[in-house]
């Protein structure tokens, strides 16, 4: 049977989702969009790419709660890859005013790094990857060469498209809002194992 694994480019599909219907949207189950997406595969695994939030502790918390559900809910078959984000001070040229900016990084090369690494030691036949970023086409380039029999296809997010990965894969679609709507979390997510509760965050509804 094919084994499936999707690669998810956390933050292109948060901005994508936001874009598309604010934050209605954002407590999605990964693992059941993943089995929606390619009912047909045995999903070996989804694999989550992002890093934390920084300097604003209540995105941080509700970025936590939807880690902790997504793992409660999904067990073994969801894995969440951290990287980080960078702070810097950026200057206004015109009024001198500073503020601190924070930049995303090291996510479209671990994305990279793991679909590589998957494809030589054959943990899938078939990646699906959740991103529109044109950044990871050396990565799924190198990834095709070392499983040239796999099936890569791109699943583009909400409002987000690159026509650079669609050229390169041999399948690629929009993600539509309704499929996303059929695959959100519980509003309570409880753990099997210890019991606790992760709820929907309340602006998470809205």
């Amino acid at each position: 049977m094919d084994k499936l694994i999707m690669y998810v480019d956390g933050f292109n599909l948060y901005y994508g989702l936001h874009d598309a219907a604010r934050c209605r949207l954002l407590w999605l189950d990964l693992v059941a969009l993943a089995r929606s997406l390619r009912p047909r595969s045995q999903l070996a695994a989804v694999k989550y790419f992002t890093a934390p939030v920084l300097g604003e502790p209540q995105a941080a918390s509700r970025q936590g709660m939807y880690q902790s559900a997504l793992l409660a809910q999904n067990g073994d078959k969801i894995a969440i890859i951290q990287g980080r984000h960078q702070s810097d001070t950026v200057t206004c040229r015109g009024c001198g005013k500073s503020w601190t900016k924070y930049e995303e990084k090291e996510t479209d090369v671990n994305i990279a790094s793991t679909l590589v690494l998957d494809a030589a030691k054959g943990n899938m036949t078939s990646a699906l990857i959740l991103s529109a970023d044109s950044d990871l086409v050396p990565g799924i380039k190198a990834a095709r060469e070392l499983a040239p029999r796999s099936f890569f296809a791109a699943a583009f997010p909400p409002k987000r498209h690159s026509d650079e990965l669609k050229k390169l894969m041999s399948a690629s679609f929009h993600i539509n809002l309704p499929r996303i709507r059929a695959a959100q979390l519980p509003d309570v997510v409880k753990d099997p194992d210890n019991g606790r509760e992760y709820k929907r965050p309340r602006k998470w509804t809205m």
